[in-house]
């Protein structure tokens, strides 16, 4: 079994052998130290969902895979949480309701995603985020993640905004990639009337023509204004080619450094990262997923730029 530099066993090797269904999320993993109470949960974890709020991190493989998979990549999470002292959130779909191809793989499905979910938690002591994509989900999916998701492709559906909203968990809803910041205040509108904790706004990118992505850095002081809600930008769904790929949606992960020091510069409040240990092997958005090795180089630029660009008091949107 190995060990890191620290003496503590690695979360995918304390699972060999272990029983996965018997894990319950306060029981941690057989062999694996415990990191104490849950990191930044429930009241703790809604806070972040408010203009103002400390600087955070959503990320994640895009689908959930094996156990060994989501808990290695747990596992760099938490440990990336603790030692540059930043919020992770742990995200990983159940479900890829949207794919390009029938044949494409979707997930585990809801249950048995959320038993992975359950896992991730039990090891590494990260908040969880997933996404749901019909009314019917959110309140089973609430029972267990800290934060809902709602799809750009579904950022106006009313009626999945409010059930997500009337779990009273935390809401990030994407902005469609055909609509303008400014726009989706309705969108916030609708979750938090409906009860939510709080909300936050994602920028991944606007349409610009066929098959392409465009990021306007302007987004971020709009959609914080529109929303009155943090403005996270999703650095890797930005770098998608949709339709480009055969069958998939390419992508061009080579940008994503870029993008993502400019939206940091620009006043994003908040990142969106999926990340993967080698993304050509993973099971969805293998073309725009960020390798795990590059995830804490580029933190560690990122937070380096938000500590030196203080914005103006009289800069549009300027953060709080």
């Amino acid at each position: 079994m190995g060990e890191r530099r620290d003496g503590r066993v690695h979360a995918a090797d304390a699972l060999k052998g272990v029983d996965l269904d018997a894990l319950l999320p306060e029981a941690g993993v057989a062999g694996l130290p415990r990191r104490g109470p849950v990191v930044h949960s429930g009241p703790e974890v809604a806070k972040l969902f408010r203009v103002g709020a400390p600087f955070w991190l959503i990320a994640g493989p895009c689908v959930l895979e094996s156990d060994a998979l989501n808990l290695t990549v747990g596992e760099a999470l938490a440990r990336i949480s603790d030692d540059l002292g930043l919020p992770v959130i742990f995200k990983a779909s159940f479900d890829k309701a949207n794919r390009s191809s029938p044949g494409s793989p979707r997930g585990p499905g809801v249950d048995e995603g959320l038993r992975k979910l359950e896992r991730v938690r039990a090891a590494t002591g990260l908040p969880l985020l997933t996404d749901v994509h019909a009314p019917e989900q959110c309140a089973a999916v609430a029972e267990v993640v800290d934060v809902l998701q709602i799809p750009a492709f579904l950022c106006r559906q009313t009626d999945l905004l409010v059930a997500a909203g009337e779990t009273g968990r935390p809401v990030n809803v994407k902005k469609g990639q055909w609509m303008g910041p400014a726009e989706m205040k309705g969108a916030a509108a609708k979750v938090r009337g409906a009860g939510a904790a709080g909300v936050a706004l994602t920028e991944r990118g606007t349409f610009f023509g066929y098959g392409n992505l465009v990021v306007d850095m302007r987004s971020f002081a709009l959609l914080r204004q529109a929303g009155d809600a943090p403005a996270v930008f999703d650095g890797t769904h930005s770098v998608q080619r949709p339709g480009e790929g055969a069958g998939v949606s390419g992508g061009e992960p080579g940008h994503i450094p870029a993008l993502v020091r400019a939206a940091v510069a620009a006043g994003a409040d908040a990142l969106f990262l999926e990340t993967h240990p080698e993304p050509a092997k993973g099971l969805s958005d293998t073309t725009n997923m960020l390798p795990l090795a590059r995830l804490r180089p580029l933190l560690e630029q990122v937070l380096e730029i938000r500590a030196a660009v203080r914005p103006f008091a009289w800069e549009a949107g300027a953060r709080g």
